[in-house]
């Protein structure tokens, strides 16, 4: 397996049947009452293909690292993307994971009630039973000590993560962990990514958390450099 995403051999949801699923660069980790794989490739497909005829049509959508206009005539995983990168201040391709996982998840959630999605590091979360979700960062000695509650009350949810020691995504920040919590996770997605960018230091975590704090939406963040960690929101600890 990827090292990148060794952390997928302890992800064993209660009751459900996990499976991958690759398309290209997409590599999904998807946890439903019944194996939904060959639904859930057509899915990714639908979704990567309106993403690539949308940049073949505007090529900045793909490059910009700063949000761009809004498009009225912009198919709805564009324009959740594009809502997504004006709030956190960052360019739409930085909610591209998020984005996917929401929308093939609530797609699949006509056929199982319960759909956890994973697509590298960025997990879209429906379950009618409280979940834990770990948190892998690196070679922190927090890593892997630390789960997130989450409670079947707070979903559907977001939470994504963004690193700049862990993973091939871009990030200026220098975070082992920033974990972003959402409804929308698109918006948690790139959420992340404008926290992470913020902190290069220990003493940057208190901007990060104000960062997260002033993006409409976030509804938590967990913020892990080292051995230090700062958290923020609704979030549960385990």
């Amino acid at each position: 397996m990827d090292d990148r995403r060794a952390y997928r051999s302890l992800v064993a949801p209660a009751g459900l049947v996990s499976y991958r699923v690759f398309v290209k660069e997409t590599d999904l980790l998807i946890s439903t009452r019944t194996n939904l794989r060959r639904k859930a490739i057509r899915l990714v497909h639908k979704y990567r293909d309106t993403i690539e005829e949308y940049i073949s049509l505007y090529p900045d959508f793909l490059t910009s690292l700063v949000p761009l206009p809004p498009d009225e005539r912009a198919p709805r995983i564009i324009s959740a993307m594009l809502t997504a990168s004006r709030r956190a201040g960052v360019g739409p391709m930085a909610a591209i994971a998020g984005a996917i996982a929401e929308f093939v998840g609530r797609e699949l959630e006509e056929f199982s009630g319960d759909v956890i999605l994973e697509n590298g590091g960025d997990i879209y979360l429906n379950s009618r039973v409280d979940r834990l979700v770990g948190i892998y960062a690196g070679t922190s000695p927090l890593s892997g000590k630390i789960s997130l509650n989450v409670r079947a009350g707070q979903m559907p949810l977001g939470v994504c993560t963004s690193s700049g020691t862990v993973g091939h995504s871009l990030s200026f920040g220098n975070t082992d962990a920033v974990v972003v919590l959402s409804p929308d996770t698109a918006l948690a997605d790139a959420a992340a990514t404008a926290v992470g960018n913020c902190v290069r230091k220990p003493a940057d975590i208190i901007k990060g958390l104000e960062r997260a704090q002033a993006i409409a939406g976030v509804s938590g963040v967990v913020i892990i450099q080292g051995d230090q960690m700062a958290v923020w929101g609704d979030v549960n600890i385990a």
